[in-house]
């Protein structure tokens, strides 16, 4: 890792800058991908799916069949893992249920809220070295709470044309209305456009690689929404002397091993936990079954000592860290004093592991410094806020005057007239 003392202010942007490729650099290839979709459909999926997938598939659809095979594959002990993850995911996000919202703003007017489902959405689940079937749990537990009527689902298939056992299992557990074998760019085109055998989606959830995430955000151009631009995964640990060196390092390289441009960075009041920590993921990484994938992260990522908490706090403001872990004495400072953070993990007891499984928060979230301005999901993700109005004539005689006034100052007649015409109907 890269050891980096007292960086400069002016510096930080290049200190923090993520191993990314920019949007520019891989639109070109997503677009031409989207218009071939667009235009031919299934077969553009077949293609790009023996490309990049290295299989033929005559059908992508998963079939009942193979999801009561998948269903015997998966050992008992992941399935009662599974469904105490479930639970934990069901309590948190039901907990964010919110009552109408009504409110007489004047003697005559009401005016309320309510929210209703986001009626079909698409997920995008990551498959190949990494099977994430945790954020099946993530979306589709959140989706089905919400009252979603139809989740569709798109991973992309191993060498023998197969989804992982456990991700089907989970899928139709969560209530997923379809699954589809098909991943990367050609998957975010079928959500977008549909195809024969994808439909068309109102929103799309779920991380991916880089090329994933720029193809999510031009399919907002064709007026599908997104979650957010979740990339490549990143965490960022903030500890001091009172934290566990082998904790941090361990959390370091949870993060390290999701990806070759993952990127994980400690920052550190203690050159003595530096050290330590650098020692620490040395030692660590040796045991790993993916080592060659985290020694290719951790060349990416960073150990940053700076003199104060008051700096540390400001320097990870700046980066909006994805998932960010709080293991220092003066927690509460640093707690109190984030503004930007996907998600927050607290003490020396609280890995980001939990998070991604089992703690019942979210794990799809902001990546990239998106913290800035996206939340990651919840339950209102999947959900529309849509307001109501209604005024009787005491109302409208309240508050006419005032759009007629309103509306004249702005040039728009028709607007006045429309209040006009009511107010001399009553008179």
């Amino acid at each position: 890792m890269n050891k980096i003392y007292n960086p400069k202010r002016e510096d930080w942007k290049d200190v923090l800058k993520r191993p990314t490729q920019t949007v520019a650099d891989i639109e070109a290839l997503v677009t031409g991908i989207f218009e071939e979709v667009k235009t031919n459909g299934d077969s553009i999926l077949q293609k790009y799916t023996q490309q990049f997938d290295k299989v033929t598939l005559e059908n992508c659809l998963v079939s009942d069949t193979e999801i009561k095979e998948a269903t015997d594959l998966v050992s008992d002990d992941l399935k009662m893992a599974i469904e105490l993850a479930k639970n934990n995911i069901e309590k948190f996000h039901k907990a964010q249920k919110t009552d109408r919202v009504e409110v007489e703003t004047t003697k005559g007017v009401s005016c309320w809220q309510e929210k209703r489902p986001i009626q079909k959405i698409g997920l995008y689940i990551p498959g190949g070295t990494a099977p994430l079937f945790s954020t099946i749990l993530m979306l589709a537990i959140p989706a089905t709470i919400a009252g979603c009527s139809e989740i569709v689902l798109c991973s992309p298939p191993d060498k023998e044309g197969k989804l992982n056992p456990a991700i089907l299992y989970t899928a139709n557990l969560c209530g997923v209305t379809k699954i589809v074998k098909v991943g990367g760019i050609q998957a975010i085109a079928g959500m977008t456009f549909g195809t024969e055998s994808i439909p068309k989606v109102y929103k799309i959830f779920g991380p991916g690689n880089q090329y994933v995430t720029v193809a999510k955000q031009l399919a907002t151009k064709y007026g599908v929404a997104i979650d957010m631009p979740a990339g490549p995964s990143e965490l960022l640990v903030v500890a001091d002397d009172t934290a566990n060196a082998a904790f941090v390092a361990s959390d370091l390289l949870s993060q390290a091993e999701h990806g070759v441009d993952s990127q994980v960075i400690l920052v550190s009041t203690s050159k003595t936990m530096i050290d330590a920590v650098e020692k620490e993921v040395a030692l660590q990484l040796d045991a790993l079954p993916r080592k060659e994938i985290a020694e290719q992260a951790i060349a990416n990522s960073k150990l940053i000592f700076v003199e104060d908490d008051s700096t540390a706090i400001d320097l990870i403001n700046e980066y909006g860290p994805e998932h960010y872990i709080v293991c220092v004495d003066n927690e509460d400072f640093y707690v109190e004093n984030t503004q930007n953070a996907g998600s927050v993990f607290i003490g020396n007891y609280t890995p980001e592991s939990a998070g991604d499984y089992a703690s019942g928060t979210n794990h799809t979230l902001p990546t990239n410094g998106y913290a800035k301005q996206y939340s990651g999901v919840n339950l209102d993700s999947f959900m529309k806020s849509m307001t109501f109005q209604k005024i009787s004539k005491e109302g409208i005689s309240a508050i006419g005057k005032a759009i007629e006034t309103m509306a004249e100052a702005e040039g728009l007649q028709a607007h006045k007239n429309a209040v006009t015409l009511r107010l001399k109907s009553i008179k």
